[in-house]
Formats: C-alpha cells, sequence, structure tokens
C-alpha cells in the first residue's frame, strides 16, 4: 500500500511539476509588447506616425521659404546641423515608427487573403517612401530590413523611384481584387484616413503616382514617357476634395489620452511658438506684393508711392500674378492669406464678419532668421496663430485653422495633384487642358482651406480672447468665390497661362502643410538660379559671396520675388557659409538621421557619389530626380576625401 501510494504521489508531483513549469513560461511572454498582433491592429498606429512628416516641415518649410526660423537657422541657410538628429524625423518615420510595423501588416495581410489591406499596406508604403527619397535622395533600400545586419548599403535614387513606383501600382491591383472578407467596423474604426473606403484608396495610389512623375518634369524622358502616363492617371487620382488624404487626429488640448492626438502645429503641443514664422516671400507671395529691385538690390517704388497710405512697406510688382491686396476691388482679395498666415490685426475679432475691414488687415513676414521685416521697417512677423509679440499661448486657445489642436496631418489633396497634372500639361504644350486644371486646383485648396477653419469669438479685451480664425466661414466662402470669379482665376486665357500661374498658386496651396513637396518643385528648376550647362556649380552659375539668379523680368523664372540667401538682387542677403556648403552652394537634400546613419553606417555614407556622404557638403549633392540625364560620376571642385 505504500508503494501504491508513494507512485501516486510521484506521478502527482510530476503532473505539477509540468504545469508549474508551462505557466511559468506563460509568465515570461510580456503582454505589453507581444510578438504578434491582429493585422488590423497595426493600421491606426501606422498611420498616426505620419506626424513625423509634420516634424519635418520645421525644415523643409525655412529650405523653401514658407516660413523663417529663430530656433534651427541651419535649414534657412542651406546648411546642416552637424551631430543632430534634426530633419531626421521622415527617415526615423519610414525605418522605425513604421518599418517593420508595415511589413509586418502587409505580410499578415497577405498570408489571410486580406488584399484590401495588402492594397492599403503597399499604397502607404509607397508614400511613406517616395516623401522621404526626396527628402533624403540615396537611400538603404533593398537591405534596410534584413535581419541582423549591422551596415546596410545604400540604392541610388533612380532605383527607389523605381520601387516606390511598383509598390504604387502594386497597391492598385490588390485593391482592385475579389476580396471576399467582411471587415465590419474593423476598417472603418481602424483607417483613420479613408475609414475603409476602398475606392478612394485607389485614387490615393494613382495620386502617389502623379505626385512622383511630377517631380521628373527636367528629365529628358519627361515629354515622351513620364508626362504621358502622369496624365493618363488624372481621371483615376483624387477629383474632389473629398478625396483628400488627411490623417484624423483625436485632438482634445490637454484632455487628450496622449499629446500625440493633438495636431503637432497646435497650442497644446507647442512646437511653432515665436520659433517659426511666416517668411517676407510668403507674405509677398500671398498679398500680390512682390517688390522690384533696381541691379543693386534696391526696391524700386513709383513715384507717386506713399508709405503713410500704404496698408504694405512694399509695392505691387508688374511681375506678381496671385492676387492685387492693394485694390479694394471685388475680386482682388485672396482670402486664403487670412487663413494661412498669421495677423495681428483685429486682436478683439470683432471683424470676421466684415469683409472690407478684413481686406485691410496687414502682413509682416521675417527675414530667413529672425521675425523683423526685411522689407516693412519697424515691423515683425507675428506668431503663426495671430499674435504681435510674446511667447505665451495663453490667448491662442486651440489654435487656428491646421495649427490647431483638433486639426488633421494633411497627407495630399487634390488641389496638389490638379496642380501637378495642369504642369504636366503646360510642358507638354497643352495649355487648354493645363489652363482647365489649374483653375479647378485653385478652387479644391478654396474648399480644402475653408473646410478647417475655426473662427473666434468677439471679446471685449485680450484678456478675454481665446484665438481662433479671423474670418468667418461664411464670409470665407463669398470672398473665395469672388476671388475665382476675377481677374487673377477666371481672368487668365490660355494666352496669359503661364509656369510660374501654376507653380506659384500651387506654392499657396500647399503652404505650409505641402512644404516638402515645394522644395521638390523648387530643387527640380534648381532654385531659378542663372547657370550654364547641366546643373548649377561654382563659375557658371554662383560664387562663394552671391548667386545669380533670374530677376523677375525673366520670362523664365518660375518663382517672381524669390531670391535665395546670397542672390544678387536681395538686399537682405547674406553668405551661405562654405565650411559647410560647395563654394557656396544651397541645399539640395537633407541628411541622413545622424543617431542612424553618421554613428553606426559610415562606411556605407563613405561610399556615395558624386558626393560623399560623409563630406562637409554632402547636403548640396544633387539629386537625381533634377537631372536632365543619369547621375554623374563627379562634380568639379569636389574633394571626397574630406571628412
Amino acid at each position: 500500500m505504500k508503494k501504491i501510494l508513494s507512485v501516486i504521489m510521484l506521478l502527482a508531483a510530476v503532473s505539477f511539476s509540468n504545469v508549474s513549469c508551462e505557466k511559468w513560461l506563460d509568465v515570461n511572454k510580456n503582454v505589453d509588447s507581444p510578438d504578434h498582433v491582429a493585422t488590423y491592429l497595426y493600421l491606426s498606429s501606422i498611420q498616426q506616425m505620419y506626424w513625423d512628416i509634420y516634424y519635418d516641415i520645421l525644415a523643409t518649410a525655412p529650405l523653401c521659404q514658407m516660413w523663417g526660423t529663430s530656433s534651427n537657422t541651419s535649414y534657412a541657410l542651406h546648411r546642416y546641423p552637424t551631430g543632430s538628429d534634426s530633419g531626421g524625423n521622415v527617415w526615423r518615420m519610414a525605418y522605425w515608427d513604421q518599418g517593420m510595423n508595415l511589413e509586418n501588416f502587409i505580410n499578415q495581410a497577405i498570408e489571410e487573403e486580406k488584399w484590401t489591406m495588402v492594397g492599403m499596406g503597399y499604397a502607404m508604403k509607397a508614400f511613406s517612401w517616395d516623401v522621404l527619397t526626396k527628402y533624403h535622395a540615396d537611400l538603404p533600400l533593398t537591405e534596410a530590413f534584413q535581419p541582423g545586419r549591422l551596415e546596410f548599403n545604400y540604392d541610388y535614387q533612380d532605383v527607389v523611384y523605381k520601387q516606390v513606383h511598383d509598390w504604387a501600382t502594386t497597391a492598385i491591383e490588390y485593391l482592385e481584387m475579389d476580396d471576399q472578407n467582411s471587415y465590419g467596423s474593423i476598417l472603418e474604426n481602424n483607417d483613420w484616413i479613408y475609414h475603409g473606403d476602398k475606392s478612394k484608396w485607389i485614387k490615393f495610389a494613382y495620386s502617389v503616382l502623379i505626385r512622383q512623375l511630377s517631380s521628373l518634369t527636367n528629365k529628358t524622358e519627361f515629354l515622351s514617357t513620364y508626362g504621358p502616363e502622369l496624365v493618363s492617371y488624372a481621371d483615376k487620382a483624387f477629383q474632389t476634395p473629398d478625396d483628400d488624404a488627411c490623417v484624423s487626429l483625436l485632438g482634445g488640448g490637454s484632455d487628450a489620452p496622449s499629446s500625440t492626438y493633438n495636431n503637432f502645429f497646435g497650442t497644446y503641443r507647442g512646437n511653432l511658438g515665436r520659433s517659426y514664422f511666416q517668411s517676407d516671400y510668403a507674405v509677398k507671395v500671398f498679398t500680390g506684393t512682390v517688390p522690384e529691385y533696381d541691379e543693386n538690390g534696391n526696391r524700386i517704388l513709383n513715384d507717386n508711392w506713399e508709405d503713410a497710405d500704404a496698408r504694405y512697406k512694399y509695392k505691387l510688382s508688374a511681375t506678381q500674378i496671385i492676387c492685387d491686396t492693394n485694390v479694394m476691388e471685388t475680386g482682388h482679395y485672396d482670402p486664403r492669406v487670412v487663413a494661412k498666415l498669421g495677423t495681428a490685426s483685429d486682436q478683439l475679432y470683432q471683424n470676421i464678419n466684415n469683409l472690407d475691414s478684413i481686406k485691410r488687415y496687414k502682413y509682416y513676414g521675417g527675414s530667413f532668421t529672425g521675425t523683423s521685416s526685411p522689407t516693412a521697417s519697424g515691423y515683425s512677423a507675428p506668431s503663426l496663430y495671430g499674435r504681435e509679440a510674446g511667447s505665451s499661448t495663453v490667448y491662442d486657445g486651440d489654435g487656428r485653422w491646421l495649427y490647431h489642436n483638433d486639426a488633421p496631418v494633411v497627407l495630399m489633396t487634390s488641389a496638389e495633384i490638379k496642380f501637378c497634372i495642369a504642369e504636366a500639361y503646360f510642358r507638354m504644350g497643352n495649355k487648354g487642358e493645363a489652363l482647365r486644371y489649374w483653375k479647378d486646383a485653385i478652387a479644391d485648396d478654396m474648399t480644402f482651406t475653408s473646410r478647417y477653419l475655426k473662427p473666434g469669438t468677439a471679446a471685449e479685451s485680450t484678456l478675454d480672447v481665446t484665438g481662433g480664425d479671423k474670418i468667418s466661414s461664411a464670409l470665407f466662402d463669398q470672398a473665395a468665390a469672388e476671388y475665382l470669379a476675377g481677374p487673377f482665376v477666371a481672368g487668365i486665357t490660355e494666352n496669359d497661362l503661364t509656369l510660374s500661374h501654376i507653380m506659384m498658386q500651387k506654392f499657396v496651396a500647399l503652404f505650409p502643410w505641402g512644404a516638402h513637396e515645394t522644395w521638390v518643385d523648387q530643387r527640380k528648376i534648381f532654385y531659378d538660379i542663372e547657370y550654364t550647362g547641366e546643373y548649377p556649380y561654382n563659375g557658371n552659375g554662383w560664387t562663394r559671396t552671391e548667386l545669380i539668379q533670374k530677376r523677375d523680368e525673366d520670362p523664365t523664372k518660375v518663382y517672381k520675388g524669390f531670391y535665395l540667401a546670397p542672390a544678387r538682387f536681395e538686399g537682405f542677403k547674406s553668405m551661405y557659409s562654405t565650411t559647410y556648403n560647395l563654394e557656396g552652394s544651397p541645399c539640395f537634400r537633407v541628411r541622413p538621421r545622424y543617431n542612424s546613419e553618421y554613428v553606426w553606417n559610415k562606411p556605407a555614407l563613405r561610399q556615395l557619389r558624386p558626393i560623399s556622404g560623409l563630406t562637409p557638403y554632402y547636403q548640396c549633392s544633387i539629386p537625381w530626380f533634377c537631372y536632365p540625364n543619369g547621375y554623374p560620376e563627379s562634380y568639379p571642385d569636389v574633394d571626397n576625401s574630406l571628412e
């Protein structure tokens, strides 16, 4: 009996031991960091990471002169910040924040035969990497997500472009497949862009293709290949502002469960403050007050011009093509100025329903690196929330327009895509279709702008001000209709239309959320620099001390009134540092993320050509998309041994 009892006890002990072992192993699974999650759970977190694009607008907006900055002046002066991750958030987005999460999302969806989600994944991947390569140019691609690697070789931009194109077309193929899955509310709740609307995701993928092809207008093959392909997608891409790709955020200010649920430009996250402000050039474009300069860089004033009677300290140029806010005539006022720019006028929000008063608001922009206006002595740029001075946001409330806590992250709009199509048709010689798409694009941007207005409330004193837009939605729509029917839109004919009309209106439409693409547009025309040869370099377009840029009277100049820091005809020019620039060259790419590449991947950077990634002037290396032909093997005056 004792022997039998011992056996029974032994078996029980073994059984208990096995159970305990299994439970012990279970306990060591980290429920907060699972090794597998349901596919749909990846979706909203991947999309939320698009806020990284806004983060790096802090670099590109100064580069393309939408904004000036007093806190990160390297980009305003076309240098690079040494030993810093500044400007590296798009890199972080593609390789880390989305990174393997997006790879897993796509691969799991393929395994589960959830074709709609596969297509969404490839569409997002194409969009993200399109932004990434235009921003940084050459990238680790082929080896990017290979496990176990400590160094990652770079692929040149033409390879990356082809892959982005393939991902976008693959997305369309999957999205058009018959998907038998019943997703219920899963996609509606977790897709923060289109809430599972497959038809809009198809338009999104086609729009990515148009956006990519639009960057290739300087390539030799554009007229024969890229242009015809681009316009072939026109009826398949975004058609109205209802198609706009925007990541909806929960907002909520201090009540939000996470600060990242608030817009990056909003008051709660406080990333703008007084450190970033509208540039003088942006104000010139939006108000129709681009000045003319003489040979010495001095502004030319009309004989009858009286500063005392002027609302702006600079005059309307004959070459200005956006609007004329100095003239109080119906159709001359573009109301996007009061939505997109900040103004200290009407501090008490008393006149947001009075168009005559709104037309008299004053706007000032800062220089490259300071808020003081270079063309309006004694005036300075207000904050983008609309305050004259001070760093406190106490009177800003939740912000305004896209600088509002609850505003979405804007990725692409129908207006942007139509401007791309208009440019393609114009370059291909079809000015009739170019004009049609151009007018539609401006109208779409008016709708887009109006959609996100957050009008303020009239107050008795500044102590009662809670921020908001300084124009009501109804009045904005009225002024927009008048502008669209006026001389600057409806009044433009095929004979009038120039490339400048298209690109400067696109500058306004993309302000500031699309600064990355505006910078693409400026680089593909080499910043309107006068040069000889295939590309500008020291001796054929610039020297150490000045850039020779096209004058506004030059019919080939695209951005009227635009001059880079050392330009000959700009009164507030400053010299680029030749320590961090190739003979004073402007910036053509942003360096890779410092802690990723310059700490761990230096051998791969060293191999890059025509300029090594380790030279002090790597950011001056012109990307492949700018060249008429292939990559050059070298630049004149470049010493690739410098590190």
